[in-house]
Order: structure tokens, then sequence, then C-alpha cells
């Protein structure tokens, strides 16, 4: 580090309103580096005329947005996406200070920067290059067929609040953004106040790139005021957090009152399957090892699809326990800025005391595979912790072992008996975004499918055969 970054003021973090770009007000939040403690960023606003807000998005970004075809509107996000692209090298090196890798600032960065072409790409190859788009075949209403029925889908009149989580401010913020503009629907983003610097950084890109129409997109830093009591039935609400914050959000008056569309992506008890194939040695138990490894490690564990409890067969609980640990055990955690460094800090020393409480709870269930390690490089004040790995011996009476996520480098296996008790554990899990299923064999996948796949958003299975092209849980 520079003496002039060790001793430069913390860098005030805007709003973008109404076309203008609003500093902190009198009393913002002070982030502290990840890594050593040190203020990097001031954060919050002095409060701002919602309604304005709502209004520049409405009567301003909407109307440009709904007069181009969703080809016209691919188009401005494949050029938003390659304008970022051409400077995510400076997107990389803020987000040092939110504690993670190189690595894992890729996984946010070009993560969310390959999402937005991905859907430009999709709009223009699956949707017309029209304003309005025909869903299906006209239906015959009348039997001579002079009555038809047509079902179409055209813009909504309303805006998109977007309000998204710490762990991906940049792919967080462009995944939602690009479909909604692809739509026609301008945004409004509120970055999580945790990494806010990075998500700032980026939207100012968006800003001063100027391929977006004025209204098509804002920024919220801060808290949003009373925003959500102006939204009505032609508005959305896109949330990703904790389930106690989408449960206060879903309940606000205007948003029941007005039926107003609230999606939320909360807390996830992902899973991994290993089948009762996969003897020690073999591709599958190979694989599943490497991947637990990671899902831990990534992002210190914190992101939403990571693998929080794991499945192995009887027999190989401690084989895989003790593989997993050696696995850790070889990753170097500390000052992700150092060379060699695989694992990063928490976000925030709060985030750490989070985690800690959470896998405490676990703990109290389950008995601790690792232990202590050694931090490489200065990481006095900085949120950092070691990987935490736990063997549940009674999983059907746990409880904190399927219900307490502990978003950080915490995971916890345990024994099932068969396919079905395999299924029956995943369920306890109460849903997810994601269960992994390292298997060889075609019936067992197939049973976890069937069994299991109506509590997850996917299921992915993986072997020696699709190894080298699979993407990881």
């Amino acid at each position: 580090m520079t003496q002039s970054a060790a001793t430069a003021a913390p860098t005030p973090v805007e709003s973008f309103l109404a076309g203008a770009w609003l500093p902190p007000g009198s009393d913002p939040a002070t982030l502290l580096s990840a890594i050593d403690g040190r203020p990097v960023a001031r954060v919050g606003n002095g409060g701002f005329d919602a309604r304005a807000v709502l209004a520049y998005a409405r009567g301003t970004g909407g109307p440009a947005l709904r007069a181009m075809t969703f080809h016209d509107r691919a188009r401005l996000i494949k050029a938003l996406a390659l304008y970022l692209q051409a400077r995510r090298d400076a997107l990389y090196e803020l987000s040092y200070d939110t504690g993670g890798t190189l690595s894992d600032h890729k996984i946010d960065v070009d993560g969310g920067i390959g999402t937005a072409l991905v859907i430009a790409s999709k709009g223009r190859r699956e949707l017309p290059d029209a304003r309005i788009h025909r869903d299906g075949d006209p239906e015959m209403l009348s039997r001579g067929g002079s009555f038809l029925g047509q079902h179409v889908h055209v813009p909504l009149r309303g805006v998109a609040v977007h309000i998204n989580a710490y762990n991906f401010p940049v792919w967080g913020m462009l995944e939602k953004l690009a479909p909604a503009i692809l739509a026609g629907v301008p945004v409004i983003v509120k970055p999580a106040t945790a990494t806010a610097q990075v998500a700032e950084a980026a939207f100012r890109m968006i800003v001063e790139s100027g391929i977006l129409p004025a209204g098509a997109a804002q920024l919220i830093t801060g808290g949003v005021g009373d925003l959500l009591d102006h939204l009505t039935c032609q508005d959305t609400v896109g949330f990703t957090g904790s389930a106690a914050t989408a449960g206060r959000l879903r309940a606000q008056g205007a948003i029941l009152r007005n039926a107003v569309r609230f999606t939320a992506e909360q807390d996830s008890l992902n899973a991994s399957v290993l089948g009762p194939d996969a003897a020690p040695g073999s591709a599958e138990f190979d694989i599943f090892v490497r991947e637990a490894v990671a899902e831990i490690t990534a992002k210190a564990g914190q992101k939403c699809t990571a693998t929080r409890r794991m499945m192995v067969p009887q027999g190989l609980l401690d084989p895989v326990g003790d593989a997993i640990a050696a696995g850790l055990a070889a990753v170097r955690v500390g000052d992700p800025r150092l060379e060699g460094v695989g694992m990063g800090a928490l976000v925030s020393r709060a985030q750490r005391a989070d985690v800690e409480e959470k896998a405490a709870l676990i703990g109290a269930e389950a008995r601790a595979l690792t232990g202590p390690v050694s931090f490489e490089g200065d990481v006095e004040g900085g949120a950092f912790l070691a990987p935490q790995l736990f063997a549940c011996a009674d999983p059907d009476s746990a409880d904190h072992v399927h219900r307490t996520e502990a978003f950080g480098p915490v995971s916890t296996v345990m024994a099932y008996r068969d396919a079905d008790h395999a299924a029956t554990l995943l369920a306890r899990g109460g849903g997810s975004l994601v269960a992994s299923v390292m298997t060889a064999d075609p019936d067992f996948a197939g049973h976890m499918v069937a069994e299991a796949g109506a509590y997850h958003g996917r299921i992915y299975i993986n072997n020696a055969a699709s190894a080298a092209e699979a993407t990881g849980h």
C-alpha cells in the first residue's frame, strides 16, 4: 500500500438521482477496509424527494425506453457491457478493500458483464425487432376463425426498484438492470451499503458512457427513504438479501395495497450430494471434494449459491471430511493482495461476528473438522475468518444445521442411508438456489431430480464425463 493510499480521506459515495450526482448527507456511514480496517468510503444521503425520483423514471426514462424496440435496447446493453469491460481493472482494484481476491473480483465484475452480454444476445436472438412481443400463436376463439386471441408482452409503465446484496456489487446490479432495460422499464438501483463504493464506481461508468437514455437508470446510496411508499401496480421490486429483510419489505403498506410485484432471492441452504457409487479415489469423489473446497473459500463463502450442507453415503463421512479438511488446510488465507493467497476476508467485522455467531449454533450440533490457520500478511484490523468445516453425526435430529445460514466460509458434511434419505435431508433446507449431485449412476441422479427437484432452483449433476466442461456448483 502506498503512503498516499494509507492516508487518503474516505471517498464520498454519491447517489445519481433525476440526472444529477448528490453527495452523502451530513451523517454518512463510514466504510472500513475489510483488509486492514482503515476508513475507505463515506455512504449515505441527506434525503431526497422520492416522488420526483419516481416521476423522472416514469416520465423521462420510461417513454425513452419504450420508444425503442427490443433489439434497440439489446444493443444498448451490449454497448454498456463492453464499455464496462474496457474499464474493469479499476473495479478490480477498488474491490480489494471489500476483502476478496482478484479471482473473487473477477467473479463479480466479469460475471456481471458476461451476464449483461448474454442477456443482450438473447434479446437479439429470441425477441422481435419490435416494441411488442407476441407470446405463442393466435388462439381460435370462434368456430369460423374470424374471432382470435393473441397473448402479447408489453413494458410496464412504472419503474424497477432493485435492492441488491453486498457480496456482488457489480454482478448483482447488472443481472437485474440488463433484463429491466431490455423489457423497456427504467431502473432505480439501491446497492448494499457495505460495498456501495464498488457499485457506485460501476454506475458512474454507466452514466459517463452516455449510452442509456436520461432517466433509464438512477442510483440511491444510503437509505431509500419513503420511496417504497409511492410504488404502484406498474412498479416492481427485486430484492437480494436476508429472509428477514425480505419479509419486512414485502409487508410494506404500498407493496401490499397496490399489488406491487415483489421478488426476492434470500437465504439459501444450498447442498451437495455424493452418489453411493463415488468411492474414495473415484473421479466423482475427487470432484466432490474439489468443488466443496472451492465453494467454502471462493469469496470467503459469501455467495448466495455457496454449498452449506453436504450429504455423503454412510461410511464415507470421515474420508470425505478428512479430504475436504486437507484441501482447506492447503488454501492460503490472508491479505488478498499478496500473491498465492486463495481466500481473503469477509466484507466487514460486523459480518464476521454474524458468521461466528451462526457457526457456533451449527457447531453445537456437529463436530469441527478444521482448526485455526495462520493468516498471510498484515491483517490487523481486518475481517478475516478461517474456513470452518463441521461433521454432523445425527442429521435427522439436527436443527440449525439445516436452517441456519452462516454466510461465510462455513459448511457441514453429513451421512445419508439411502437415496430417499438423501432427498429427505436435501428438503430439510427448505429450498435453495442450487443442489449439486456428484455421481456417475444415472438412476441415483434421476432419483435426486424427481424427489428433490421441487426444492431447488436448479440441480447440477457432474461426473467424470462432464467435469472438463462443467461450470461448477
